[in-house]
């Protein structure tokens, strides 16, 4: 059995009062008292439970997402997931709230995130493009006593914080492979279409892309990345003009999240049904044009398993414990129509 807090004041000769006070750095406590209590603790190995704490104070736990105000399906996906975990999670003390804005522009993320109260928020979880400014601000965060989770696309070389979501490195090595496999040895180019290349999910999954298709499909060539910017008319009058002036594309890899308004440009560029197509996220036009066969595979990941696992870091941390790696394992999923 662990050693409680009684036992902790019987092993140290004082109140429970006393250990209280020392456990949660309360004044009123002599300097003997105190000493008495910390040797104890070494003594008997007792280890002080953040949760049991928490719990026994009725403490509400309070969280908050921050996303994109602008988005398309897989934004929708990420929001119903939110809301139901701030249902589910009502009646254990834990409050999810999520902000939408807009994190195109650094400067205003940076701003938003400095405004953030440590006395109303416990830990928040933050989707935006890599920046020098967003990243300053998540550190300050963290120094001000609030835990932060970066969530599906994170900051280069940020310490002291969680990342949810997969690898992207491998993610993006995982599509190199299937179209490398679905072309087989027919040579020609592909077309590679993000969103924004401002964002590190986008910059790593374009880096594992390249490694695989430079180091074992050497008969196919990357072209250089499309940015939409998530405007349709620009996705469609730089995907027409690509592939107008590359008659040898052979496929596609939209390497963003949102793969709508690409998919559906290229079905508008002419009769491009023999490009080998692959992108990423479930949502509700990946599942149809999976099953239409306008698209080869989808690289997906979980958003509720993502959303779930970034709730349980953060209560974690704020608790002062260590996440359960293995649970917070984000998965490659790959979806063929065969297995949808």
């Amino acid at each position: 059995m662990r050693p409680t807090a009684k036992d902790l004041a019987e092993a140290a000769g004082v109140s429970l009062a006393t250990v209280d006070r020392v456990l949660n750095d309360r004044p009123f406590v002599s300097k003997t008292a105190a000493r008495k209590v910390n040797e104890a603790i070494e003594r008997i190995g007792f280890v002080r439970n953040p949760a049991a704490v928490n719990l026994a104070r009725n403490k509400t736990y309070r969280f908050l997402f921050v996303l994109p105000n602008a988005g398309d399906q897989y934004l929708r996906e990420l929001l119903q997931r939110v809301e139901e975990a701030r249902e589910a999670l009502k009646s254990d003390l834990t409050v999810v709230d999520v902000d939408q804005i807009p994190i195109s522009d650094p400067h205003f993320v940076a701003k938003y995130l400095a405004s953030i109260d440590s006395n109303t928020v416990d830990g928040v979880a933050i989707m935006a493009p890599e920046s020098p400014q967003v990243r300053d601000a998540m550190a300050r965060l963290f120094e001000r006593g609030i835990k932060v989770v970066q969530f599906l696309s994170g900051q280069e070389k940020l310490e002291n914080t969680d990342f949810v979501g997969v690898d992207n490195f491998a993610a993006g090595a995982t599509a190199g492979r299937i179209i490398g496999r679905f072309l087989r040895n027919e040579p020609g180019k592909i077309m590679v279409v993000a969103e924004t290349m401002m964002a590190q999910d986008s910059i790593e999954r374009r880096l594992g892309f390249d490694s695989i298709i430079n180091s074992r499909f050497q008969h196919l060539k990357s072209l250089p990345s499309l940015e939409t910017y998530g405007d349709e008319r620009r996705a469609q009058t730089i995907i027409q003009r690509t592939l107008e002036n590359n008659p040898d594309i052979k496929a596609a890899y939209v390497l963003s999240a949102e793969a709508r308004i690409p998919v559906a440009a290229i079905e508008k560029s002419g009769d491009h049904g023999a490009l080998t197509v692959v992108v990423h996220e479930r949502t509700p036009f990946t599942e149809e044009a999976l099953r239409d066969e306008r698209i080869d595979a989808i690289i997906a990941q979980d958003p509720g398993h993502a959303v779930r696992s970034a709730i349980r870091i953060m209560r974690a941390r704020t608790d002062l414990r260590e996440p359960l790696a293995s649970q917070e394992k984000i998965r490659i999923e790959v979806l063929l129509k065969e297995n949808l």
